[in-house]
């Protein structure tokens, strides 16, 4: 892929200082350090490095900058994406998948923004009970489901916009564990049910926090601590029409990986969508789901820009990808034995990973890359300018 002709980095060195300044008020040293990291990402700031195939010897002879590593850089994402999905290999099941999307109603949009750690986590929680409960029951599928499930929040024009993507096999464990139940291949789960249940597991773990007063209610939100106030509020979100969206099953593993490539390791928008800044206006595309996903441009200005990115930043440690039902960390290596078992297959047979301890590959015979030597900025500094 080309390198961009615009990255946000861009905008940040030309703008940063101005919107800190601009913006004191609500900016923390969060905001702060991911602005600088993404200003400093690959640049001699952060020091550098020269690298050598592993297959045939070849060394580098210049020094590459490097990387910030910061998760919520767009340029730092490839290959920790890479690194993330080979590992994702021995999870796969050779049955199809299905993907499934919760998200929250707009008006819970401040609400969440102000209590990120505690309504994205009951997000995780909530959407994953509400899939398991609906699949347990003998009506439906009557089987335990293992799935992924990876948290966005945003918007195709970096509006605050929590959802949950996840990904599953279509079928799960049968309850005696005896056995595989396969899921229809044109039905996995009917959506409405999936919607109630979401809605109503999401309500109840939010009247838990506000009795615990655990809730964070600054502003416009501080009405919210009248009792009153609050059950108004939950009426009104029980009268909203939450959205679920399954889409149909799709392929094996061969497809799984390619599809968990577009939601992993994601951050709100990437060089590659920017078009222009001048004069102080960011020009991105964006796809309008509205109108038949068709691409459409927005212009906003620098601080915009920026304030709009920064509301995506997560809570620090916040784990953004997790493992529910069978696929869970603490029994994932059991489950997926005895998955395999019942349904007579050895082993997955899943596409070769396209990764390497580094981001790319020797430009000679295509070989890994590793580092062989590393250096501080100070003295990248020196040997640039004795070179």
């Amino acid at each position: 892929m080309t390198r961009p002709p615009f990255e946000v980095a861009d905008i940040i060195r030309a703008h940063g200082n101005n919107f800190i300044d601009r913006n004191r008020s609500w900016l923390r040293g969060g905001h702060l350090k991911v602005l600088a990291a993404i200003e400093r990402c690959r640049t001699a700031a952060l020091g550098g490095h020269r690298d050598r195939c592993l297959t045939c010897g070849y060394e580098t002879t210049s020094y590459s900058f490097n990387s910030c590593r910061n998760r919520h850089c767009p340029k730092c994402q490839t290959n920790a994406r890479d690194k993330w999905l080979a590992r994702r290999n021995a999870d796969l099941l050779p049955v199809a998948y299905v993907h499934v999307v919760f998200t929250l109603p707009h008006l819970l949009a401040p609400l969440a923004y102000h209590n990120k750690k505690l309504l994205y986590d009951l997000l995780f929680r909530a959407s994953a009970a509400t899939l398991l409960k609906v699949a347990a029951n003998p009506k439906r599928l009557g089987a335990e489901l293992g799935f992924l499930s990876v948290l966005h929040t945003w918007g195709q024009t970096l509006e605050h916009h929590p959802h949950v993507h996840c990904v599953i096999p279509a079928g799960g464990l049968s309850p005696d564990r005896e056995r595989w139940i396969p899921a229809r291949r044109d039905f996995f789960l009917p959506v409405p049910v999936l919607r109630k249940v979401f809605r109503g597991k999401f309500i109840e773990g939010l009247k838990r926090l506000w009795r615990e007063k655990r809730l964070y209610l600054p502003g416009a939100l501080k009405a919210l601590k009248q009792e009153k106030t609050f059950r108004t509020f939950l009426r009104s979100l029980h009268r909203k029409k939450w959205v679920v969206y399954a889409k149909p099953p799709f392929g094996g593993p061969a497809h799984v990986l390619q599809y968990l490539a577009r939601y992993t390791h994601r951050v709100a928008i990437s060089n590659h969508r920017i078009m222009s800044f001048a004069e102080g206006k960011v020009s991105f595309r964006w796809k309008d789901y509205a109108h038949s996903s068709q691409q459409r441009v927005m212009t906003l200005d620098a601080d915009e820009f920026l304030r709009r990115f920064l509301q995506h930043l997560l809570p620090r440690r916040f784990v953004r990808i997790r493992s529910f039902g069978f696929l869970a960390n603490r029994q994932r290596t059991a489950s997926l034995a005895l998955c395999r078992q019942l349904l007579a297959v050895a082993e997955v047979p899943v596409p070769e990973a396209k990764t390497c301890e580094t981001a790319w590959r020797c430009p000679h015979c295509g070989g890994p890359m590793v580092v062989m030597e590393r250096l501080t900025a100070a003295q990248l500094e020196v040997a640039l300018d004795s070179s």
